[in-house]
């Protein structure tokens, strides 16, 4: 196979296959978040195009949003049982023929069909959980930083598509926009095909940053039942306070990003006379922001206490909401805001990641937080219908940034209720 050669051209430079891992599931979710977040730039369009309203659409997308955090814990049993190549094959898959098929779309229910119900499960196969099972399965030094590259990719995403997409709509429609992902998910798989393995052990290596001189030994093939796995690490969870406070932290997490900033600025924008493209640059420059914040909050996370990290993770993304209304929207004002939000967009993910690991052991890490992440998708279809809703009723979108930073003020707070945890690992 190209990755064994491949593996073995790198040992002979002294560089671990662990990269190369990082590299194939970077471009994987950073298309992968392209497609998640594409859907923000095409809300104008198919108003314009069929008639539906701003509610009606939040709707398939707060479907989307809830069935991709909902399928995390069990992506993490399907991907120990079935491999991280296969199942993320899959996903990619099922994504493509998704969005393929909403090229011919004509009424509202195929909408929440594809975009809600059909996207929602691709994505969702991977989500934030393949990047955390790499990062685990991979690398016993650096661990942080990968999770917080991986996480970042998300951000990148956003960065390189949602731009090139606002352009395309605007000039040749929202099809061929659609189009160009598809393109770009079937160039992720290619990628996942040729360079993505399960572990280590397959090419007979170790995590990168294991010094063990044990016997290199491949883990036995995990056949507990998907659901009994899934469901008996919530059963588990569901019994400590971290948990829930984890939990609800990131129910605010989504509802604070995902699910109003990245599904509803660009709408917003245009009711104070911004046009698309530049909108969907000002989520482009968040990007840029973030790929920096969500980085150096990897290598935070591997020195500092994670809770003080998400106190102040939360605290200022609270401030900075509140913060949007009186920036009248300026070419000034927006700048400052994608700065100062764009920082903190979700840097909260590798603290999370790691009190998790802390708590509940490397070996259910995945399955734990696949649980935690659904609560920030909950939070995320959350916002996305709540501020839809508040558009189409109340006739703004106001309302519901000033409810999503005051709950990141609560958030902030209610993250220093985790008791303190046991003294980290020196970083390597």
């Amino acid at each position: 196979m190209i990755s064994d050669r491949l593996a073995n051209a790198l040992a002979r430079r002294d560089i671990h296959y662990g990269w190369v891992m990082v590299g194939v599931t970077f471009l994987t979710a950073l298309v992968s978040a392209g497609a998640v977040g594409a859907p923000g730039v095409f809300i104008l369009p198919l108003q314009q195009e069929f008639g539906w309203t701003t509610a009606e659409i939040s709707s398939a997308l707060s479907i989307r949003l809830v069935l991709f955090g909902l399928m995390a814990p069990f992506a993490a049993a399907l991907l120990n049982r079935y491999g991280l190549r296969n199942v993320t094959l899959i996903a990619l898959l099922i994504v493509v023929s998704a969005l393929v098929s909403s090229l011919f779309m004509t009424q509202l229910w195929q909408l929440m069909l594809l975009w809600g119900f059909v996207v929602g499960i691709g994505t969702g196969l991977t989500a934030l959980v393949l990047g955390a099972t790499v990062a685990a399965r991979w690398f016993t030094a650096r661990r942080g930083l990968v999770v917080g590259i991986l996480t970042a990719s998300a951000a990148t995403g956003q960065l390189i598509f949602l731009p090139i997409l606002a352009a395309l709509t605007e000039r040749v429609g929202w099809r061929a926009a659609m189009a160009l992902m598809c393109v770009m998910l079937g160039v992720a798989a290619l990628a996942v095909l040729l360079g993505m393995r399960d572990r280590p052990s397959d090419l007979g290596q170790r995590p990168y940053g294991d010094t063990s001189t044990d016997p290199i030994v491949a883990p036995a093939p995990s056949t507990a039942p998907i659901m009994a796995a899934a469901l008996g690490a919530l059963r588990d969870a569901a019994k400590t306070r971290v948990f829930w406070i984890l939990f609800g932290t990131f129910f605010i997490c989504g509802a604070s990003t995902n699910g109003l900033v990245q599904v509803h600025l660009i709408p917003m924008c245009a009711d104070f006379g911004i046009p698309q493209v530049q909108a969907a640059s000002l989520l482009a420059a968040m990007g840029v922001f973030d790929f920096v914040g969500t980085i150096a909050s990897g290598w935070l996370s591997d020195r500092y206490d994670n809770r003080w990290l998400l106190f102040w993770y939360y605290g200022l993304r609270g401030l900075s909401l509140l913060f949007l209304p009186m920036t009248d929207f300026s070419f000034y004002g927006l700048s400052l805001f994608a700065m100062f939000y764009g920082l903190d967009w979700i840097a909260t993910v590798p603290p999370t990641v790691r009190l998790t690991a802390q708590r509940f052991g490397p070996e259910r890490a995945g399955l734990v937080f696949g649980w935690i992440f659904a609560g920030h998708q909950l939070g995320a279809a959350t916002a996305a219908f709540g501020a839809g809703l508040s558009r189409t009723q109340l006739d703004s979108y106001l309302p519901a940034f000033f409810v999503a930073g005051a709950l990141c003020i609560v958030a902030a707070a209610t993250v220093l209720m985790i008791s303190r945890p046991v003294k980290l690992p020196a970083a390597a």
